[in-house]
């Protein structure tokens, strides 16, 4: 199982320099590189202070020049903000521009927040439905002389320019949920990335299940890999541990806010959750987040750790999203890569 680092810019203080965040970032992904993984990923969102990464291509191209050998994705671009031309040219751009180290992963989306702003009247079906007609698409661009006349997009015969590095083209990954968004995946072709949230290690299992009978359901095609996303943390000691614990809890109860849409922003900052907004999702409590993200001392990580690597996964990927200030991200990544990976088939690179 290999490993690999989710990562965003963040900040819930408007003082703190959009500038400096770029160093922050470029300093966990530097630090991944060092320790032999395999890929960083930043995704798209617009908006929001809570994740800042309006184009993922950007933030790639930039760290391409910083990095030599770790693999940079998109974690992933939201399909039905995309036209196919525009985003077959843009990944194919980033892939020269980082010597053919691009991954490209590609959403739906799911915050409503985003659908007013971007696509008013989208929902997550129609969503759905165009990123399945943007995947062959891009393909097609890539290609070459590929004319499109599909329910959402149209045009007459184009080509990418320029073209990807990697042949036939970089690695495709969808993000995966419902049994039909794996078997899309598998059946063109793609990899896939899951991630549980908070929902536990039965989920875990599940949706290794859902990837196992989409494989099964398409003998002709390669098996394709699979990447298991996570909140992680490793803790120095117990205290740590419980200290982690509550400040992911509070993260968890800020992500379903933004999910539900209901609290006002300003300036890109969700408005601070009173005592009962936190109280009335108890699905994010203390004692919930400590046993369903991965939280503790370097055994119990590694513990969990290979439960998912024995069900199949074949990346695991690191969410370090958190709104936890950069030096404990720092400290919990360093821990991770001296306590945790020696456990592993893993090396520092040569």
């Amino acid at each position: 199982m290999k490993f690999s680092l989710f990562v965003h810019m963040e900040r819930s203080d408007p003082a703190k320099p959009h500038a400096e965040l770029i160093d922050e970032l470029e300093e966990l992904v530097l630090m991944a590189e060092a320790a032999g993984f395999e890929t960083a990923w930043i995704g798209e969102h617009h908006g929001m202070e809570f994740t800042i990464s309006p184009n993922p291509f950007i933030n790639i191209a930039y760290l391409g020049a910083r990095t030599k050998r770790i693999r940079l994705g998109t974690g992933t671009v939201i399909a039905p903000f995309w036209h196919p031309i525009k985003l077959a040219g843009e990944a194919a751009m980033t892939d020269v521009i980082t010597g053919g180290r691009l991954d490209i992963g590609i959403a739906r989306g799911a915050y409503v927040y985003e659908y007013q702003r971007l696509f008013p009247g989208l929902d997550a079906w129609g969503a759905g439905q165009r990123m399945r007609e943007i995947i062959p698409a891009i393909k097609g661009l890539w290609e070459g002389d590929f004319e499109m006349s599909g329910e959402f997009w149209s045009f007459p015969p184009t080509t990418s320019s320029p073209k990807p590095v990697q042949k036939p083209h970089p690695p495709i990954w969808v993000a995966a949920r419902d049994p039909n968004s794996h078997d899309f995946a598998v059946s063109n072709g793609c990899n896939v990335q899951v991630t549980p949230l908070a929902s536990g290690d039965g989920e875990v299992t599940s949706l290794m299940e859902r990837f196992n009978a989409a494989c099964a359901a398409h003998p002709d095609m390669a098996r394709p890999d699979i990447m298991l996303l996570m909140h992680t943390f490793v803790a120095e000691d117990a205290a740590d541990a419980e200290q982690l614990t509550k400040d992911l809890s509070l993260f968890y109860c800020q992500f379903g806010a933004w999910f539900q849409n209901k609290k006002p922003v300003r300036q890109g900052i969700l408005e601070a959750l009173t005592d009962d907004e936190i109280a009335a999702m108890p699905q994010y409590a203390p004692d919930k987040i400590r046993q369903n993200l991965v939280i503790g001392e370097a055994e119990v990580v590694i513990t969990r750790l290979k439960a998912y690597e024995a069900l199949g996964y074949d990346q695991y990927s690191i969410w370090i999203d958190s709104g936890l200030p950069h030096e404990r991200k720092k400290k919990s990544l360093q821990l991770f890569v001296d306590k945790v990976m020696p456990a592993f088939r893993h090396g520092r690179p040569q």
